[in-house]
């Protein structure tokens, strides 16, 4: 299945994944992680659709996480960061989604670092593989290339840019999505907030073939009026 659908998106960017960065050295070595630990049960059903978890790193990295010498994302060793990419999760058609599938094989040094300006998380790598890609891949190279696909085919809207902007609604985000990428339908645009309004996420929904289709409720998030705020960063 994903030898079809790699060839099937090939077109679509290249790889390795770097896009969305505002810049980004990988390092020469990668210390791995250790290794995951299931949160939940093996839940093997039927794949009929994705979701492609898209964080707004700023958001993610206020606090203490900003000064954790091993986290990469938010440290800036190795770069900074804006959008970057949660994961590539499959989903069920009703019911809870396959998970845990698989732990092994293991990530390898050279999975890691083709990936880490996309995901700048070691761990969050590993633990997006085990959890949700064992299940649509039998390797983690494999995994992360249909997500790379779909990540270097988006053009994601300047989310600084629009932080600044008076009244904005997470409509307003949405219709920067659809300005940066003409034809994609506001209704596969989710977005996910925390509690007091500030940006957390994009949630983009894909059918079986990787097209977009309309998200539930909620992954859908906050209707276009909700006011939204984003966090710049300092």
């Amino acid at each position: 299945m994903i030898r079809a659908l790699t060839v099937a998106l090939a077109s679509l960017a290249p790889l390795p994944a770097l896009a969305q960065a505002y810049q980004c050295r990988v390092p020469p070595q990668i210390e791995l992680p250790a290794p995951v630990r299931p949160d939940g049960p093996s839940l093997r059903t039927s794949i009929a659709g994705y979701t492609l978890a898209v964080s707004w790193s700023p958001e993610f990295c206020r606090g203490k996480a900003a000064s954790d010498p091993a986290n990469y994302q938010c440290n800036g060793r190795i770069g900074r960061f804006g959008f970057v990419l949660h994961g590539l999760w499959p989903e069920a058609a009703k019911g809870p989604p396959p998970q845990w599938c698989a732990i092994e094989p293991r990530p390898s040094q050279e999975d890691l670092r083709r990936n880490l300006c996309m995901t700048p998380v070691p761990w969050l790598l590993e633990h997006e593989w085990a959890k949700h890609g064992s299940c649509m891949a039998r390797r983690p190279a494999d995994y992360y290339k249909v997500g790379a696909i779909l990540w270097n085919a988006l053009r994601l809207p300047d989310a600084d840019h629009l932080s600044r902007q008076p009244g904005l609604t997470a409509g307003d985000l949405r219709r920067a999505f659809i300005a940066s990428n003409p034809g994609y339908p506001r209704s596969a645009i989710g977005v996910k907030v925390s509690n007091g309004g500030w940006l957390r996420e994009l949630y983009l929904c894909y059918g079986k073939n990787f097209v977009p289709r309309a998200c539930d409720a909620r992954s859908f998030g906050p209707k276009d009026a909700v006011p939204l705020k984003i966090w710049r960063g300092l």
